[in-house]
Formats: C-alpha cells, sequence, structure tokens
C-alpha cells in the first residue's frame, strides 16, 4: 500500500502541473482566438456595409452613418462605433470610444491604416480591442470605420475554462487515485514484480525490454505519427499560402532542386488561330486550377503532353519554355504523341476504360487490347521524359492522375531512391468493379511504386486497399493505411483537393454589383433578373441533364419564377473524338431545346446554354454574378467548382447547392446539399436558395469561406509535400546506415 501511495503522489502533482499548464495554455489561446475572431469579424463589417458607407460620405448623408453605427452598437461585445470621412473627421459616433482611437487621433497615421489597424488597449471598464479599416482599397480611401470591441468577456470565458480544468483534472486525480489503490490492493506484488522486470529492461535493453518495445510499440507509433504530423502542420505557423509554401520547401532544400509534376494536360496551350498568330490560351480542367498556382509557389517542371497546334513552335530544342507567360516562375516540358498514340491512350484506355470505370453514372467502360498498348507506349515515354529532367538520384515526383497508373513503376525501376506521390484526382471505385479491368493487376502494379498513394477521400483510400487485397500478394496495414510488397512500402493517404486563396482572378475583378450588371447585359437578361449557374466540361458525369430536370421542375412548382429566373450553363466542349460524348452533348442540347420551348413565351428562355470554352476570369464574373450555383455531378472525386464559386463571393452572397456525391460534399456542409437524381429534392433546394434572407447567405457563405481559406491548395500541397520530404529523409538516412554497415568489416580489417 505504500508503495502505491508513493507512486501515487507524484501522479498527483504531474495532474497538478498539467492542469495549470492547460490553463495557461487555455488562456492565452482564448485570448488569440477572441482577437482574431474579433479582426474577421470588423472586416465582415466592412465588407457587407462598404457599398452604403460609400455612398452616404459621397452624399454627406451623416444620418445614413449614424443608423449604421447605432445598429452596430447593438450588439453586446461592440461597446462603439464611429464613421470618418477621407480627412478623419467625424461623421457618426455611437458609444464610448478611447480618446486615443477617435477619427481626429487618427488623422497623422494614415500610412498605417492604409490595410487596418488593430489595437488593445485597456479601458475603464476593461480590455477593448479597436479595429480602424478603410472602406475602400484605394490609395485614398473615401473613408473609415472604427470598431471597439469589449474583450472582458474573454477573461470570463477563459475564468470558466480554468476552473472546468481544475475540477476535470481533479477529477481525473481522484479517479486515478481511487484506481491505483485497488489494483495495489488486488495485485500487490505480482504488478510490483512485473513492472521491476518490465522498466529497468526497457531503459537497458535485453530480452524483456524488446518484449516491452513489442507491448508498447503500436502505441508509441501512433503518438509519433501524430506528434510529426502535428509539427509539420504548424511548421513555420500562419495560414497556408504561396508565401508560406515558398518557406516550408526552402526549408527542406526543395525550392532549389525543384518538383517534377506529371499530367497529361498542360496548363498553357499555343494555339494558331485563323489570322495566323499564336495565342495562349487556359484549358478547362480542374486539375490545371489546382496545380498551376502550387508551381507558380514552388517551382520545378511541369511535365505534359503538348496538345496545342502551335505547341512545338514556342518550346526550346529540349521541348521546354518558362510559363506562365511574362512570369518564367516554372518550367513546362512537353511531350508529343501522334494522333493515333492520343487517340489510344488519352480517348480510348484512359477515357473511354478507366473513366466510366471509375465513376458511377450509368456508363459502361470500355477496354481494348491496341488502347492498353498505347497506354503502355505512352507511360514509358512520360518516363523518359521524367529521367530527362531530373537532378539528383532522389527527386520528388508527383504523378497525377488515371492517365499514368503505370508510371510509378516504371519510374522506380529507373530512379530507386525517388520519393513518388501518385495523387488520384477521380474516384476510386469498389474492388468488385474496379475488377472488370482486364488489366487490373498491372494498374494496381504500377501504382504499388510510388511512395504514397493519394486520393481525395477515405473512402476511395479505403477501396483502393480493398483492391490491393483481392489482387495482389502484398501485406495490408489497415491501420497504418498503406502496403507492403517486394519489400517496399507505399502509404495511402486522403488528402482532399482545394483552389487558390486568394484567387487571383480576385485581385482585378470587378464589384460584384458591376459583374451582375455586365452579366446581364451581355445575356440580354432585365437588371433584376435572378440568376443560377452551372460550370462544368460537357461530361456525362456532371448531372447536367438532371440539373435542368430540375429548373424545368422549379418552374412548373413556382410559377411566379416564369421570367424571372434564368439558368446560365457554362458548358465546354470536351472529348469531343469520343462519341458517348458526341451524343450526350446533342442530348442536354435537346433537353435544353424542349424546355426552352415549354417556358420561352415573350421572354428569353429560361435556360441559356453556352456550349464554348470560356476564359477563367470570365467564369469568375459569372460566379460573382449568380444568386445560386448548382453543382450536380452523379459522381466525381472532389469537384472544384463548387470551391471556385466560394472564393468568389467575398461579398458574401449567393447560395451553392452541392450534390452530395461529390467528395467536396464531404467538406462544404452549409451549402444545400441535394441528390441529383431526386429532381423534386433537388428543385426544392434551388427554390430554397432563391428565396433565402441574405442574412443567412451570409452566415453560410462566411463559414464557407474559411473552411475553404483553411483548406486552400496551397495546404494540399503543403501536406502532400511534407509527407513526401519526410520519406525522403528517412530513406536517406537508411541509406547512409546502410552505406555504414557495408564500411565496418573493411574498417576492422
Amino acid at each position: 500500500m505504500r508503495s502505491a501511495i508513493r507512486l501515487l503522489l507524484p501522479l498527483l502533482a504531474v495532474l497538478a502541473v498539467i492542469a495549470w499548464g492547460a490553463s495557461v495554455v487555455a488562456t492565452r489561446s482564448a485570448r488569440t482566438w477572441a482577437e482574431r475572431d474579433l479582426r474577421d469579424r470588423a472586416r465582415l463589417v466592412v465588407a457587407s456595409s462598404r457599398e452604403s458607407m460609400a455612398r452616404d460620405i459621397a452624399s454627406g448623408n451623416t444620418k445614413g452613418s449614424r443608423a449604421l453605427v447605432e445598429n452596430l452598437v447593438r450588439d453586446e461585445r461592440l461597446v462603439a462605433a464611429a464613421v470618418c470621412d477621407g480627412e478623419f473627421q467625424t461623421l457618426a459616433l455611437s458609444g464610448v470610444l478611447p480618446e486615443d482611437d477617435r477619427c481626429e487621433a487618427w488623422a497623422g497615421r494614415t500610412g498605417q491604416v492604409q490595410a487596418g489597424v488593430d489595437e488593445i488597449l485597456a479601458a475603464a471598464g476593461g480590455t477593448v480591442h479597436v479595429s480602424v479599416l478603410p472602406i475602400d482599397d484605394s490609395p485614398h480611401p473615401a473613408g473609415y470605420l472604427i470598431l471597439a470591441h469589449d474583450l472582458s468577456f474573454v477573461d470570463r470565458r477563459a475564468s470558466v475554462t480554468r476552473q472546468a480544468l481544475f475540477v476535470g483534472f481533479g477529477l481525473v486525480g481522484v479517479a486515478a487515485a481511487i484506481a491505483t489503490l485497488l489494483t495495489a490492493y488486488f495485485s500487490r506484488r505480482s504488478w510490483t514484480a512485473e513492472l521491476r522486470k518490465l522498466l529497468p529492461a526497457a531503459l537497458g535493453g535485453g530480452r524483456a525490454g524488446k518484449a516491452a518495445e513489442r507491448a508498447f510499440g503500436p502505441v508509441l507509433a501512433d503518438v509519433r505519427q501524430l506528434v510529426a504530423r502535428l509539427a509539420a502542420e504548424e511548421d513555420e505557423g500562419g495560414p497556408w499560402s504561396a508565401e508560406r509554401l515558398r518557406r516550408v520547401l526552402r526549408r527542406r532544400n526543395l525550392r532549389s532542386e525543384g518538383v517534377l509534376v506529371v499530367a497529361n494536360r498542360e496548363p498553357y496551350i499555343h494555339v494558331r488561330g485563323d489570322d495566323g498568330l499564336i495565342r495562349v490560351s487556359y484549358p478547362a480542367s480542374g486539375l490545371v486550377a489546382a496545380l498551376e498556382p502550387v508551381m507558380r509557389a514552388c517551382s520545378g517542371t511541369w511535365i505534359a503532353h503538348g496538345s496545342g497546334s502551335a505547341d512545338k513552335e514556342t518550346v526550346d530544342a529540349r521541348d521546354r519554355l518558362p510559363v506562365p507567360p511574362g512570369e518564367a516562375s516554372y518550367t513546362l516540358r512537353r511531350v508529343w504523341l501522334d494522333a493515333e498514340e492520343e487517340r489510344g491512350y488519352y480517348y480510348g484506355f484512359s477515357n473511354e476504360g478507366l473513366w466510366p470505370l471509375c465513376h458511377l453514372a450509368d456508363a459502361r467502360p470500355e477496354f481494348r487490347a491496341s488502347d492498353w498498348e498505347h497506354y503502355q507506349r505512352a507511360n514509358r515515354r512520360f518516363e523518359r521524359a521524367v529521367a530527362e529532367e531530373v537532378t539528383g538520384p532522389d527527386p520528388i515526383v508527383l504523378v497525377q492522375d488515371y492517365h499514368f497508373a503505370l508510371l510509378p513503376a516504371l519510374i522506380r525501376r529507373r530512379l530507386p531512391r525517388a520519393t513518388i506521390l501518385t495523387f488520384w484526382h477521380i474516384p476510386w471505385p469498389s474492388a468488385e468493379r474496379f475488377a472488370i479491368c482486364p488489366w487490373e493487376k498491372a494498374l494496381l502494379e504500377g501504382l504499388l511504386g510510388s511512395s504514397i498513394m493519394g486520393f481525395q477521400t477515405q473512402a476511395h483510400c479505403n477501396n483502393f486497399l480493398d483492391s490491393v487485397d483481392r489482387t495482389m500478394e502484398a501485406r495490408i496495414d489497415r491501420e497504418r493505411q498503406s502496403v507492403v510488397m517486394g519489400g517496399r512500402e507505399t502509404l495511402v493517404r486522403p488528402y482532399p483537393i482545394s483552389v487558390e486563396w486568394p484567387s487571383r482572378w480576385l485581385e482585378h475583378a470587378p464589384a460584384v454589383v458591376e459583374c451582375r450588371a455586365e452579366v446581364r447585359a451581355i445575356l440580354g437578361l432585365p437588371a433584376d433578373a435572378l440568376l443560377g449557374l452551372g460550370v462544368d466540361r460537357l461530361d456525362y458525369t456532371k448531372g447536367i441533364v438532371e440539373r435542368f430536370l430540375a429548373v424545368e421542375r422549379l418552374l412548373e412548382r413556382r410559377p411566379d419564377l416564369r421570367g424571372r429566373f434564368w439558368f446560365v450553363q457554362i458548358a465546354a466542349p470536351s472529348r469531343t473524338l469520343i462519341e458517348r460524348y458526341r451524343a450526350f452533348g446533342e442530348e442536354v442540347e435537346k433537353v435544353a431545346a424542349r424546355i426552352n420551348a415549354r417556358f420561352g413565351g415573350a421572354t428569353r428562355p429560361p435556360i441559356v446554354l453556352l456550349n464554348t470554352h470560356h476564359d477563367p476570369r470570365e467564369v469568375f464574373r459569372f460566379y460573382r454574378a449568380a444568386d445560386l450555383c448548382y453543382v450536380s455531378s452523379l459522381h466525381d472525386g472532389m469537384n472544384l467548382v463548387a470551391k471556385e464559386f466560394v472564393s468568389a463571393r467575398d461579398d458574401l452572397r449567393g447560395v451553392l447547392v452541392l450534390s452530395r456525391f461529390t467528395g467536396a460534399a464531404r467538406e462544404l456542409a452549409e451549402a444545400l446539399l441535394v441528390n441529383p437524381y431526386d429532381i423534386e429534392e433537388s428543385s426544392a433546394a434551388l427554390a430554397a436558395a432563391l428565396s433565402m434572407p441574405e442574412g443567412e447567405q451570409e452566415e453560410r457563405m462566411f463559414s464557407l469561406r474559411t473552411l475553404v481559406s483553411d483548406f486552400n491548395v496551397y495546404r494540399w500541397a503543403g501536406r502532400m509535400l511534407l509527407d513526401a520530404t519526410r520519406l525522403r529523409t528517412r530513406d536517406r538516412l537508411t541509406t547512409r546506415l546502410a552505406g555504414d554497415e557495408r564500411e565496418q568489416p573493411e574498417r576492422a580489417t
């Protein structure tokens, strides 16, 4: 019993120290979170009131400014608010604002408040957080908004947290004491004897030490893995951005040597027009939209199929050119395929075989031996291009998508020390469905040449492991999420892809009001028209027909929307050499024509089908002009259109209606989630979106934008590259240790 008490006292002391440390951390975290929340709230107020404040200041309407600040101060945490003109003269003030933070006190500090200022001040009633923000982004703002938030609630919250922590740890201590005493009572001698055996052995090695390591190894491995991932996530601190990604890569010596990306689609296509001039076009590709900002941030080389009519005229003798045009952030290496190879590898095996195999969209996959031969040949050609571009024995190579299932193993044979991260952008089907492919084993062998196999969701990871389990002679570790085959381990991880934040297209985009007016004028619609939007490649997996049927049902159930609501579908032509796609394009046009004939009347028909490629800037304007965006994919790996729409709506307006069969639906919970096959449910969601109050729109969009900004494409790339660099560091260490062991006998002689 005395031994139990001697163990118990240090335990209680440790719990007390932990409780004290946790209370300190909780207090600091509460203050940090509260300050960040108040900064975000202040900027949200400015964003939502910018137009009205600018109008009131320009017209000298002090009554409007006074009404604004009085409404703001009704918030229980906001103790004061003031509107200043461009010369820092007070136009309206409500509440008690500290003398040093009134409008006139900031007159000599214009440079400081150009991008906004946040201060923490001690006031008579407690601590106050003061934000001074310009109402526009011009060099000489028309006015400023000052908001003072009461921070006393943070201290109250921290006090409650501390009390809860001490009570909680106290209960844990009591429970630990009772458990310890009971254990000591029922197993005094055997418990202490086993403990004495294990502890010295674990510290000093030996047979018992190995037994202890086996007993506790899985737990320790999990803890180490969790700590490593958290440390990597917090590396450099701050939100993930292009600059943070560059810092991370520099610290791991990747910025200098660059990253190799292999993708079928190139980010910039050179096309010779009818006038003989060469122009650059941007492909309609979610993969390109996600990867291109990452490559601009981390440098390196993008290896892709050169498909443009003037692509060969714009490369150097080694088939390279610097991109983006005028910026030259990274290198584009083009690989050439003749028409027959492209048809067999890309249109045939990739898009008539693997694409329908992986998507549950009622399309039968077609597999032909000739296409398989072209697919193998194309993968070998890209493997040679990788070998020509690498600069060291252990490069990091990012292989993108289903076009290159054989490539990881080919690279592995040529470059055994390479760290290969393969990301599969589309869904991975169930093991039973994947078995339809006649060459399933060869595809899996190719993919298992990867160091890391990445998917959009955990469900796709599970399906992949099931396929390997069913087909291959390999050891699968479900707990570690890995496959060991031929003595090499492949980790299987979910990396949900995202979009650039902030979007580069937002920097020079017109205001939302201008976009709304411009788009409606281009389409010939009334200025007050309600506008729905769909943006897709013309692909049968995107649910475009089901989308149109939902619009038709909406107009049936809501006659008041006829002549008031229009749905614009931007549908870039895709894979037109495949008969299934040509037939689908014709079906889409027929359904749109039938609905338009039914509801057109004297007004413009309700469905506007723009069956042509649109520049990203144009698409971005449509995002900003729409009242709702409907993403109705029947099956999708992620779907970046949903996240692009969210990134475009800095006005916190607009509603996202999203298919629950997309990977994005697992993240964007504040969207209106629907089953696109259920036309009644989908049309009801469209009606709800059109009648949603502005306040609810703001709440939903603010939450969506917060998630997309936190989990942006730089975080996606950062997580993958950090995992890859950790593996490379481990492999380098293993290689060095193996070399030392080989040299040891020579030193002995």
